[in-house]
């Protein structure tokens, strides 16, 4: 029907519709009312955080366990632990701990408090292989509390994790948390093997040595030299990459006892590597404990108010529990190495452009005099 005008008069179903729109704007503008909100509720519909408390709690499980299996840092699984009270419960469960990525367990030296050692202790409890293994290194050879942190690596170790498997094997070798009776080479060496077995390249290197030694093996000097080779086969396969802009940001690495030479990336030490040298650039090694002595005593080195060593090995961090547990450099005395697969890695990275024999003074550099009658560190 048309006005005088000639226009049309809306129909009753559109006026409708646009009242309807109205109304529906001018209530989301003022907020739902009590009344809406339990005529919502009396209805079936969901209003507000109400979407929120309807989930089940093993789908809010499985949410979380996948943000802390993701996560790139510990802040990640904090940050969605403090959304709410449900999240921050939720998310101390077992279900969401023992998933957490080593990133997500990655403590660091400068951030350690109460707070973050009751975290990893939930972790470990709770069965992650990464969480017991970098609090078993933490007490270990932070908090000088040996044999929890000999249990929390063991039971990694067993769980398959390498790098556990390698410090065990350390341990074991050096005697440490002990005297040099305590040394058990061949547990050592099978425990390097176990972990070379699983893709650790340092205990590769760790067992080849043994084998061309005899140290904790039986020699075989050709099978020895096999796994070298094969240790830096890895070595140049983990570190080849494409990318030319990468290339120019990579050193020289250890591919090295034949030798063998090849631009790579930067070694990553592993977190609990990382928390040690943090944490001993400001403190130093906590004295011996039980009154273990080691050999210097009777081999005549150093006197017994000298202090415990760590690894010259930059990314190791790792320090002696006893006084001359490392061995030192036999040309230069200078420097003290953990392990063979550390005195390696160091020697190709910077100490065979500074070693230099103690008894030839003539070939030391001008200003390595004083560093050379000091004692070792």
């Amino acid at each position: 029907m048309k006005t005088r005008r000639g226009a049309c008069y809306a129909c009753p179903a559109e006026v409708h519709r646009r009242k309807r729109r109205r109304t529906a704007a001018a209530a989301a503008a003022e907020g739902p009312s009590p009344a809406s909100s339990a005529a919502g509720c009396a209805g079936g519909g969901l209003v507000g955080d109400d979407l929120f408390e309807e989930l089940p709690n093993d789908l809010v499980v499985s949410i979380l366990r996948d943000v802390a299996a993701s996560a790139r840092s510990p802040a990640d699984l904090a940050s969605a632990m403090l959304t709410c009270k449900r999240f921050r419960e939720l998310g101390q469960s077992k279900v969401v701990l023992a998933r957490a990525s080593p990133r997500c367990v990655a403590v660091r030296a400068k951030a350690w408090s109460d707070d973050a050692h009751r975290f990893l202790q939930r972790c470990a409890d709770a069965g992650n292989l990464e969480a017991c293994y970098l609090l078993g290194m933490i007490r270990f050879y932070c908090l000088g509390s040996r044999g929890s942190g000999a249990s929390l690596m063991a039971v990694a170790a067993v769980g398959g994790h390498r790098e556990a498997l390698y410090s065990l094997a350390v341990v074991h070798f050096n005697g440490s948390g002990g005297g040099k009776e305590d040394r058990d080479l061949r547990a050592g060496a099978a425990l390097c093997a176990h972990a070379a077995a699983l893709g650790h390249v340092a205990a590769l290197r760790e067992l080849g040595h043994c084998l061309q030694d005899g140290y904790g093996v039986r020699r075989s000097v050709p099978h020895g030299r096999r796994l070298l080779i094969h240790a830096n086969a890895r070595e140049l396969a983990a570190a080849w990459t494409p990318a030319p802009k990468a290339a120019a940001r990579r050193h020289s690495c250890l591919l090295s006892d034949y030798g063998c030479r090849a631009a790579a990336a930067a070694a990553e030490a592993h977190a609990a590597n990382r928390f040690l040298v943090e944490w001993f650039a400001s403190r130093p090694p906590p004295p011996p404990q039980g009154g273990a002595k080691g050999g210097g005593e009777a081999e005549g080195e150093g006197e017994e108010g000298e202090a415990l060593r760590l690894c010259s090995q930059a990314l190791c961090g790792r320090p002696e529990t006893r006084r001359h547990e490392f061995r030192r450099c036999s040309v230069c005395g200078v420097v003290n190495y953990c392990s063979r697969a550390c005195q390696a890695l160091h020697w190709k990275a910077a100490h065979k452009a500074e070693c230099a024999p103690m008894d030839r003074p003539a070939q030391l550099p001008a200003n390595a005099g004083a560093a050379a009658a000091a004692p070792a560190p």
